[in-house]
């Protein structure tokens, strides 16, 4: 008599589960830095903390009626110069921004101490290199958010990466023998259609702010699939068991 696959979750060995386990927690922490990250720029993009579609326009299309070095001194960069630096900044860009006034205002001197540290060329960090006045003079202009030539770059790390991660946390998940087929596959299927949503949306919001809307609800939907699939996997991995033996093939759909 031929013996059953037991090809789900719940049957296999413990190396196994301790390799599916290491990398579903390593990639649920780099999830939740993900978020951290994006409260950290984002989310800080009209000022307040917590993401909002305000922050959402200002990132993508831009906040139009200041230029993109206020609104970062009134946002993300507000705790990095003080109150008065600040001030003579922006004092200094709604007078014209000019090179002149620059080295002799002192403005020169605030860069110097307060924003040169990281932006350089040296720094490694994909942030404008602020030792030369030009980058800064062009950052005094009208905020237009973020740039064409910026979007590419993004999208395909993310495509990329993203899709990678998805694959795997999918594979894992599909081994899960309590899920209906209709509800795996949603599960399965639903962070790739909103990854390229979520990218789009991007795109879509620097042309047209109405659309901000839609990348919270992309990234929201992938956030929400991600979380299904983790924790119920987790669960079929480790606490399934402890109700007795699992004899279904989860790859039968069963």
């Amino acid at each position: 008599m031929a013996l059953s696959h037991k090809l789900n979750l719940s049957s296999q060995g413990t190396s196994l589960k301790a390799l599916f386990s290491g990398y579903l927690i390593v990639v649920a922490v780099g999830y939740l830095m993900a978020l951290v990250q994006i409260q950290l720029t984002h989310g800080l993009a009209d000022g307040e903390y917590g993401l909002s579609v305000d922050d959402i326009v200002y990132s993508y299309y831009g906040n139009r009626s200041n230029s993109l070095l206020e609104n970062k001194l009134h946002g993300s960069m507000k705790p990095m110069a003080s109150d008065e630096e600040r001030a003579d900044i922006i004092t200094w860009i709604q007078q014209g921004a000019s090179e002149e006034a620059y080295e002799s205002n002192g403005i020169k001197q605030i860069f110097e101490s307060r924003c040169i540290a990281c932006h350089n060329a040296d720094s490694g960090m994909p942030i404008p290199d602020y030792t030369e006045f030009q980058n800064i003079k062009d950052r005094a202009l009208v905020d237009t958010g973020a740039s064409f030539s910026s979007l590419a770059r993004v999208s395909h790390i993310h495509l990329f990466g993203i899709a990678f991660i998805f694959m795997f946390v999918g594979l894992i998940f599909s081994l899960a023998s309590g899920v209906p087929k209709p509800l795996k596959v949603l599960a399965i299927s639903t962070p790739y259609a909103f990854l390229l949503i979520d990218i789009a949306s991007w795109w879509l919001t620097k042309m047209n702010p109405n659309f901000a809307w839609l990348v919270i609800i992309a990234g929201g939907s992938m956030a929400l699939s991600f979380a299904f699939m983790w924790v119920v996997s987790m669960y079929e991995m480790w606490i399934l068991p402890r109700f007795g033996e699992d004899t279904r093939d989860a790859l039968l759909d069963e």
